[in-house]
């Protein structure tokens, strides 16, 4: 955070305080906050992140496994939201476009700006 601490030091230093703020014992323990850290490193796709959290988790007395199930977590997560989003107004979006009966001249209502001239 070179960049941040030269160009905006009151920002990197709130977020120095926020880090050690959170990343302490507390309700839950160093080891679990880590360990969520790595999965939701996964899901932003920050390798640094990843790279961080799991030494900092192994620090903390995490085990390989428990780093592969917090990323197995992360997996799970990603891909059921990939299949969760078509449910768009409690209706399931490719039962709609696959209507077998749908009105040509049904006026793009629903339709986001890419479909409209």
């Amino acid at each position: 955070m070179s960049f941040l601490n030269e160009m905006l030091p009151e920002t990197a230093e709130a977020f120095g305080q926020m880090r050690n703020s959170i990343f302490k014992d507390g309700f839950l323990d160093l080891k679990s906050k880590e360990l969520i850290a790595v999965a939701s490193s996964v899901l932003m796709r920050c390798q640094f992140c990843v790279d961080m959290h799991s030494q900092r988790a192994v620090a903390a007395g995490a085990a390989k496994e428990e780093i592969a199930e917090a990323i197995a977590v992360a997996m799970f997560i990603a891909a059921g939201s990939q299949i969760g989003w078509t449910n768009l107004y409690k209706e399931n979006i490719y039962d709609k476009i696959f209507e077998t009966d749908k009105d040509e001249d049904k006026e793009e209502e629903d339709c986001c700006c890419c479909c409209k001239d």
